[in-house]
């Protein structure tokens, strides 16, 4: 198989008005050919995420986990087996307990004796594990039988997925895709992961709206944007704008919690202990480093 090399074409108007907003001209031509056309394009604040309630779903979505959480239903992520799944399912897990759910497990379906996706066989070990509600990551947009079987056993069925839908959608009580017919949600290219903690924001939105947080005492779900960032880029899904935004506060946030930790592991003064050490952290302070001074310079 060879490879063929293609030259990205370079919009000059682009490159222009980039370099007029104090951008270096080779790194305006490098955006220019990547579509970008302004440096506001260029902000990767999380405040320039797209808003959640244009995620068709996701409302309805927020709405069904506060009732379950409130009545202190049992939860089960069935996720996908992939990266992208693996990453959804971890941040469904964490957010949901972050939020106020106690009860929440997931089953991962084995790829050669389950298949793909929720299946009837799935659906039929949720229900065993005693739980309430099902919730599909990363999968669940082409599981006809196994959504209407988690239902016909009294299951609640929320679906959160990005692959493309077919002509027919699962009879689930909520969607969420931003690829199903309807949805104004720009970032087409949004991974499974991003589904998924698009779904936790509008959740804690309405837990807010609820009076079971305020503003000051919500949690923080930035924690999360690491696990977002390695299954967007893992899934080799598009980084348009939002993507990269995800991708990029990300990666801000581990490389953070990668120094704060490694300087907690050297006795180094810290205002605080940090709140959020993972135990990758601790795996990667000894990798990068041979000894913990020596990550400190990071």
């Amino acid at each position: 198989m060879s490879l063929k090399i293609l030259t990205r074409d370079v919009p000059p108007r682009s490159a222009w008005a980039l370099e007029q907003a104090g951008i270096h001209p080779l790194l305006s031509r490098l955006f220019a050919a990547r579509g970008i056309v302004s440096a506001e394009e260029l902000d990767d604040g999380l405040a320039k995420l797209l808003a959640p309630t244009t995620l068709k779903g996701s409302q309805e979505a927020a709405s069904l986990l506060a009732d379950a959480i409130a009545a202190n239903k049992r939860l089960c992520i069935v996720a996908d087996y992939d990266c992208d799944g693996a990453t959804a399912c971890a941040v469904g897990v964490r957010g949901l307990r972050m939020l106020g759910a106690n009860n929440v497990s997931y089953i991962v379906p084995d790829r050669v004796v389950d298949g793909y996706g929720l299946t009837a066989p799935i659906a039929d070990r949720v229900k065993q594990s005693g739980a309430d509600v099902l919730i599909t990551v990363d999968n669940g947009i082409a599981s006809m039988e196994g959504v209407a079987q988690a239902q016909a056993l009294g299951l609640q069925v929320l679906v959160t997925d990005h692959h493309l839908p077919a002509a027919t959608l699962p009879t689930a009580e909520v969607i969420v895709n931003p690829n199903q017919p309807g949805c104004e949600f720009e970032s087409k290219s949004l991974a499974g992961v991003g589904v998924m903690f698009y779904v936790l924001l509008a959740l804690r939105a309405t837990l807010r709206q609820r009076g079971i947080f305020s503003a000051e005492s919500q949690p923080k779900l930035d924690a999360l944007l690491p696990l977002v960032a390695l299954g967007t880029v893992a899934d080799v899904v598009k980084l348009d704008n939002n993507n990269r935004r995800l991708v990029a506060q990300g990666l801000n946030a581990y490389e953070q919690a990668r120094c704060l930790q490694a300087c907690w592991l050297c006795s180094k003064p810290l205002a605080a202990k940090p709140k959020w050490p993972p135990p990758l952290i601790l795996d990667l302070h000894w990798a990068l480093a041979s000894t913990p001074q020596a990550a400190c310079q990071t």
